[in-house]
């Protein structure tokens, strides 16, 4: 092993390297000049011994360190990463809700903090590239959107901090080791526990009791898509409905796929938390205008924008709650001591234009204990 080797170590953590070189330079033996491939020598004449590499690279490993607190002497920088399509109305609410509390926290972007966004448009490949491009920004802090962006950007870095927001199953994604203390380079704001899912499917008795079959819309290739959908498996045998899965790619296959359940009788949809699902609402609703089929989905914003009937949390109040966390690590707290935090609200918002146009009755006892209903 010769220092060269040792370099990619020094970029990164430092944790353990005395012990590493203990293991690998014996006492006596002379290191290897990097550029010369000579014995290096000090300037009593002897061979640089184990000890002055441990000197040598302790000052090494402090110049990223240093270069790091000069960098923070100007403007803090926070990056966001947003699984969705910034023009979606749901995105734009959410991200004005973020820069609002962080402004009233004291953070304006341009003047003490600069911030930097990514949005991928429901594409799991850009997702992924803007994880990597925005970690080598070095931010103070990143700001992850939904369980897809939480799960591209920790796949891409384990040491800068991370605040998620709108996230189904943290624990289950591996994002942290528990609610309560996370433990890692990572906290936020959980969108909801799993069981909340059986409740879309006990919708349709209330709003759509001839609801048979459901097809259930999802992103397959993150956790929440995988959860979401066991539960709603689980819970079906009781409500009397036949759920089936939906993978959603593109909106050509998304618009294919909901044709082609339409043809069965008795259908109806339910829109899973998923970025690929939030980036294509308006094709979504319109595919199932189309074809009148009713739709339950997560999120309010689906339902303003024409959908039927949504349960699920307030998405503005989740990235306000994250920008006081942003704000609280900028000053100091580190994200394994912030609890991740549960919604203490969901909320039920009913279309009544919808429902009629679907020839939709809907019961006073629903309307009665909706949060906001949409004529």
């Amino acid at each position: 092993m010769g220092f060269a080797k040792a370099q990619p170590i020094l970029r990164t953590d430092c944790t353990g390297l005395e012990s590493l070189i203990v293991r690998h330079f014996p006492l006596d033996l002379p290191l290897q000049d990097v550029n010369f491939g000579k014995p290096t020598r000090i300037s009593h004449g002897g061979s640089m011994r184990r000890r002055e590499f441990i000197s040598l690279v302790g000052g090494a490993a402090a110049w990223p360190v240093a270069a790091r607190a000069q960098q923070r002497e100007g403007p803090r920088r926070i990056a966001v990463l947003e699984p969705v399509d910034k023009d979606t109305p749901t995105a734009r609410s959410r991200y004005a809700a973020f820069i609002r509390a962080l402004e009233q926290s004291g953070w304006s972007d341009g003047r003490n903090v600069q911030i930097v966004a990514r949005w991928s448009g429901g594409n799991d490949v850009k997702l992924r590239q803007y994880a990597e491009e925005l970690v080598a920004l070095a931010p103070d802090v990143i700001l992850a959107g939904g369980g897809t962006g939480a799960e591209a950007i920790l796949k891409a870095t384990r040491a800068i901090p991370v605040v998620f927001a709108i996230v189904p199953d943290p624990v289950g994604a591996g994002l942290v080791q528990r609610l309560s203390r996370p433990g890692g380079n990572a906290t936020g704001f959980m969108m909801f526990e799993y069981n909340l899912c059986g409740k879309w499917l006990e919708l349709f008795r209330e709003i759509a009791p001839a609801v048979k079959q459901a097809a259930v819309l999802r992103d397959s290739g993150f956790a929440h898509g995988v959860g979401q959908f066991a539960v709603l498996q689980a819970v079906a045998p009781s409500v009397g409905i036949e759920v089936s899965p939906i993978d959603l790619r593109d909106p050509d296959q998304i618009e294919r796929a909901i044709a082609s359940f339409a043809q069965l009788p008795n259908g109806g949809l339910i829109v899973t938390a998923s970025g690929i699902g939030a980036t294509n609402i308006n094709l979504i609703i319109a595919t199932a205008a189309r074809y009148k089929l009713p739709a339950v989905y997560v999120q309010r914003a689906f339902v303003a924008a024409g959908g039927l009937i949504s349960y699920g949390p307030n998405f503005d109040d989740q990235y306000r709650g994250a920008a006081a966390y942003v704000d609280r690590i900028l000053r100091g707290e580190k994200p394994a001591d912030l609890p991740v935090q549960s919604p203490n609200k969901y909320e039920l918002v009913v279309n009544l234009k919808t429902a009629k146009a679907l020839g939709l009755t809907v019961p006073t006892s629903l309307l009665a204990r909706a949060d906001e209903i949409i004529d």
